[in-house]
Order: C-alpha cells, then structure tokens, then sequence
C-alpha cells in the first residue's frame, strides 16, 4: 500500500510552520502563570515515566475534542489565555499535534524539541504520576 504522505513527510511540513522550544527554553518557562505545559501521551506513559510538574493532561486523542468550545467535551482550560507548551515522549506527536491546533486557530502553543525524554536527560523537574 503506498501513502500519500508518511509520517516523515508530515513530521517536516508540521516542523516548517510551528514553533519549537529547546529544553532549556521549555525549562525557563515552566512555573510562568501565563503559560501551561500541555502532556498528550497516554496515561500509562505517565504512570511509568512520570511528567513536567503543574502539567495539564489531554491525550491526543481527545485533545482537538478538548479545545473546541463548541465540542460538548470542551474543556475551559483551552480558553484561557496561555500559551500552551505541548510534549510527547519524543516530540513527534505534540509536533503533529501542535500543527492541528495551530489549524484550529490556537496561536499561542508550541512543543519541546524531543518531547519528555530529552526533558528528563536534561535534568528538567519532574513528577510522579499515581495510578487511577
């Protein structure tokens, strides 16, 4: 089966027009009231890796759900006036992600360079996530 587009392919395009945060930038952030750290991993990545303290929690999943103020899953959060600094294990789905609600008309979100891992090998706070 060939794809019209993979997944590198929509990785460069998203990268082109969204904003990036090194760690470092990500970390000079962290605790500033007008900005919120947004984790989409799954919940069980949480459990077992952990999370940036004070993050919001909205899987990617239901996140587009979740901004939309005319979605009946609306959360208020997303209408505050932050910007909204979203990570993955990785940074490749908060880069997809961050894309798809810049397309939504969010315009103060962004995402960390390497998403959780590169957060953790660079000695950024983190916190432990109990299980539900």
């Amino acid at each position: 089966m060939a794809l019209k587009k993979g997944y590198k392919q929509m990785l460069e395009e998203a990268q082109a027009k969204i904003q990036t945060l090194s760690v470092d930038e990500a970390k000079a952030k962290l605790g500033q009231p007008d900005v919120l750290f947004v984790d989409i991993r799954d919940v069980r990545e949480l459990e077992r890796e952990g999370t940036i303290p004070g993050a919001f929690h909205a899987t990617r999943g239901m996140l587009e759900f979740w901004v939309d103020p005319e979605s009946p899953y609306f959360k208020p959060v997303f209408g505050e006036d932050k910007q909204f600094v979203l990570f993955c294990q990785s940074g490749w789905r908060s880069a997809l992600t961050t894309s798809t609600l810049q397309d939504m008309g969010l315009t103060r979100v962004c995402h960390i360079a390497g998403g959780y891992r590169d957060w953790k090998q660079a000695g950024g706070p983190t916190a432990e996530v109990t299980k539900k």
